[in-house]
């Protein structure tokens, strides 16, 4: 049987902030010597291989990189990701055994994050990135699978967002 892992996955659209909250989480648990992992998965999905394989080349690559956290020590998983489906819920849970998922969802105007998204991406794709912002958007939207939401262009700090979404999933108190 394996054993109990505590997974927040911080969903969200292209530019709501996913990577920056997972950063700032990280820091805050370091802070506490809470032990975890810190993983966006857009870095383990880059890359061109055939279409058959890579649609669970990302989550295959999770699961390894997670066997390598967990034999280090690490109890507990802060995982950045963009979930679209229950499928992509089931497959976090097959590439980490044990894991037991909260979802937060980051949340921005459409504008907000269409800004972020248009200042970071300066490559050929930097349009079709901006334009996949309100398609990525209305779809989370639709599916609605996080337990929880938090706006990320509000007043409140990064590390005021990273607090609480770790206080809400019961990390911290």
């Amino acid at each position: 049987m394996s054993a109990h892992v505590p997974v927040i996955v911080i969903t969200g659209s292209m530019g709501s902030g996913k990577t920056t909250i997972l950063g700032e989480a990280s820091d805050l648990l370091t802070e506490r010597s809470i032990t975890h992992a810190g993983i966006d998965l857009d870095t383990l999905g880059i890359g061109h291989v055939s279409e058959d394989v890579w649609t669970d080349l990302a989550y295959r690559n999770l699961s390894s990189v997670w066997q390598n956290y967990a034999a280090a020590g690490a109890t507990r998983l802060l995982l950045a990701e963009a979930v679209e489906s229950v499928g992509q819920l089931k497959q976090i849970r097959d590439a980490v055994a044990g894991a037991e998922p909260i979802v937060c969802r980051l949340t921005a105007r459409l504008a907000t994050m269409r800004q972020r998204v248009e200042q970071r991406e300066r490559g050929m794709l930097r349009q079709r990135l901006v334009a996949r912002v309100a398609e990525l958007e209305a779809l989370l939207e639709a599916v609605h699978l996080e337990d929880f939401s938090l706006a990320t262009d509000q007043e409140r700090s990064v590390t005021d967002t990273a607090l609480e979404m770790l206080k809400r999933a019961n990390w911290i108190s």
